[in-house]
């Protein structure tokens, strides 16, 4: 996953709709909830990307799905009015936006649903399309002591939103990406119409829906697969300086067995520099830490690669117990032996690490920026080609922020 597409947009004058015009919409729609005049400066004009800006014609703000349907329906009948579900607004290239259209603020409905289910004896939970995933998570672990089984890095999107796209963090490997862990959903369709679905129940319905980026329905309830949470995490990173090393050892992580390998693995390039953003400074994971350039073989290159793993634990694990797990996984790796980080922190805690980097990105103003980014699927036949040409050479000096690179299994 790399982050290297940036474009420069033109922002174009427009005005927001009169209230009277407002009212008039409202009153035809007959909506529980409200609607709000759609200027381009407004929060439905822009997303999380920043390389687009546009001016919908209103922001509906639903009281549940029989207002989206509403919503949809009406557009359907016409020959020029789209509709755009928003969920957090964390879209890259405007899929959140609707020129001239209906944008639904779907965190409006977030309270909707919240239901745990028990089905011959596995654990669900059924949510709201517009619910945050950080916020089921807390809610999961502090009443249940369940969690969802996979997830994305930063939790701050909604849960139709990952759903319509695919959802993939460092547990893929083992749970497959979020759309691989929800059994049932309530879709509105382009028509306006209400329907559940699942994988025996309107199943073309519910394969489309997931990761159909909204395009052939907006996801209004999941029913997600629960799975007792931990309550501790030792989180690591290990750094190496051969690309063909890295993605061995993070390939033979993947492909072990449940109980053998991490809870977690992802990996990220970065600058072979004191860069503080894209080099050494941005790899350990406690301020106490240091990063030490003199461990570094004289023999590197522009970039290094740093392997990220987490393995979960209960506290009443003994922490010699833990010690010696994480150390028989570890002694098979090929890393920089003294370049190794290392912290022990909640589960909860270790999901809402990029909130951290969230806040600190609002603190200094960087967070408004735009955010061009870009995730691609590449063979492992050609993935060695692609290190030498993008990442040693292309992006060497990094890109001022992420670069993400893991494996994932084509079974998953």
């Amino acid at each position: 996953m790399i982050a290297c597409l940036e474009r420069i947009v033109q922002d174009t004058d427009a005005d927001s709709i009169p209230d009277d015009d407002v009212s008039t919409l409202s009153e035809s729609l007959d909506l529980q909830g409200t609607i709000e005049s759609g200027g381009i400066t407004s929060v439905a004009g822009k997303d999380f990307g920043g390389l687009y800006s546009v001016k919908p014609l209103a922001l509906i703000k639903p009281s549940g799905t029989e207002d989206i349907a509403r919503v949809v329906n009406a557009a359907s009948r016409t020959s020029h009015l789209t509709v755009a579900a928003r969920g957090n607004g964390h879209s890259i290239n405007g899929q959140a936006m609707a020129d001239g259209g209906f944008v639904i603020d779907m965190r409006s409905t977030e309270e909707n649903h919240f239901k745990p289910l028990t089905i011959d004896g596995s654990h669900y939970i059924d949510v709201s399309g517009g619910a945050l995933w950080e916020d089921v998570l807390k809610r999961c672990v502090s009443m249940f002591r369940l969690a969802p089984r996979s997830w994305t890095d930063y939790l701050s999107l909604t849960v139709g939103g990952t759903l319509s796209n695919a959802g993939v963090s460092g547990q893929a490997f083992r749970f497959g990406p979020q759309t691989s862990n929800v059994t049932e959903l309530e879709v509105v369709t382009g028509k306006g119409e209400i329907t559940v679905c699942s994988e025996t129940q309107n199943s073309e319905l519910f394969f489309g829906a997931l990761g159909g980026l909204g395009q052939l329905g907006i996801i209004t309830r999941a029913r997600v697969k629960l799975q007792p949470a931990p309550d501790m995490v030792r989180w690591t990173r290990v750094v190496y300086t051969e690309f063909e090393e890295f993605t061995r050892d993070a390939e033979f992580l993947v492909t072990q067995e449940e109980g053998e390998s991490f809870d977690y693995v992802e990996g990220f390039v970065f600058s072979n520099s004191d860069d503080p953003i894209n080099g050494w400074p941005s790899i350990p994971l406690d301020p106490d830490h240091e990063f030490n350039p003199a461990y570094i073989p004289q023999t590197a290159g522009s970039v290094l690669y740093c392997l990220e793993v987490a393995l979960h634990y209960r506290n009443s694990d003994r922490p010699s117990t833990v010690d010696t797990a994480v150390s028989r996984l570890l002694e098979r790796l090929g890393f920089i032996q003294r370049l190794k980080f290392q912290l022990n922190v909640s589960y909860v805690e270790f999901l809402l690490r990029v909130k951290q980097a969230e806040e600190h990105a609002k603190a200094n103003g960087n967070w408004d920026s735009p955010h061009p980014w870009l995730n691609i699927f590449i063979s492992k036949s050609s993935i060695v080609d692609f290190d030498r040409t993008v990442f040693r050479k292309m992006l060497k000096d990094g890109v001022g922020g992420p670069m993400l690179i893991y494996p994932l299994l084509r079974s998953k």
